[in-house]
């Protein structure tokens, strides 16, 4: 088993992160870890050298931060990510989030810092990790003109069924989260969607399948057994599935 998003580098696991990723290590091949700020994509550099051939880093901007942060930091940001685009197996998270959002303003700051995203993924031949909430059919517009990337993953996917099957359509991928051991709505998706198109995370400390306990890396495995649940297959083909869709696409 993967899991193909999580954020072990945030300060909640400051107390403990060398336990949790040990956790991970006993029943996990490998758990990739996405930046989603210029300290955060800096501290999944360093875990990537700390846990080599397990953690993997991927290299993003949250768009949720993209509509408050400061130009300065963006543009450093977007030049660490260019110097060390050679560590990552993909770019991301990067995407639209337009929940709860209701300035156009701050919307077009988050859809101008993913056309850059775009537009890298393009010229680097990266893989692009995308964040669409309350934007997935914006996102997908955007993504579809850049023909060239290699391929694309809508992480932790909460979208309509129409949407996720034109994703699908697309030939990208979506992944799901432990969100689905508790969301009716999820279950759906992770019912009627082929296996042959989806990943497993736990978008860890988030999302937690366990009522008042912390979301970690090692929780993937409920999200394998979600999914095997729905669709009346066995966890064993989930989980082989999915380890193989995500090593094909992060080339781990």
């Amino acid at each position: 088993m993967i899991d193909s998003h999580c954020h072990v580098d945030f300060k909640v696991y400051n107390k403990n992160r060398q336990e949790v990723i040990s956790h991970a290590q006993e029943k996990l091949t490998a758990i990739v870890n996405s930046g989603a700020t210029l300290g955060g994509n800096r501290r999944t550099l360093k875990l990537a050298e700390e846990y080599e051939n397990f953690v993997y880093p991927t290299l993003g901007f949250h768009p949720s931060n993209a509509s408050k942060s400061d130009a300065n930091i963006i543009k450093q940001a977007l030049a660490e990510i260019d110097a060390n685009i050679d560590n990552a197996v993909a770019l991301g998270e990067t995407g639209l989030d337009f929940n709860g959002l209701d300035s156009e303003e701050d919307k077009n700051k988050q859809i101008k810092l993913f056309e850059t995203f775009l537009e890298m993924a393009a010229e680097y031949q990266m893989p692009l990790v995308i964040h669409a909430r309350d934007a997935e059919e914006k996102a997908l517009e955007m993504v579809k003109k850049h023909h060239s990337i290699p391929q694309v993953i809508f992480h932790c996917y909460g979208g309509d069924l129409q949407t996720a099957w034109k994703i699908i359509g697309e030939g990208y991928f979506i992944s799901l989260s432990t969100i689905v051991c508790f969301s009716e709505h999820h279950q759906q998706l992770a019912a009627e969607l082929p296996l042959s198109q989806l990943l497993t995370e736990t978008d860890s400390p988030y999302l937690s399948p366990f009522k008042g306990q912390r979301n970690e890396p090692a929780f993937v495995e409920e999200t394998v057994k979600t999914i095997a649940k729905v669709k009346s297959i066995s966890a064993e083909e989930v989980a082989n599935v999915t380890d193989t869709n995500a090593r094909e696409i992060f080339g781990v």
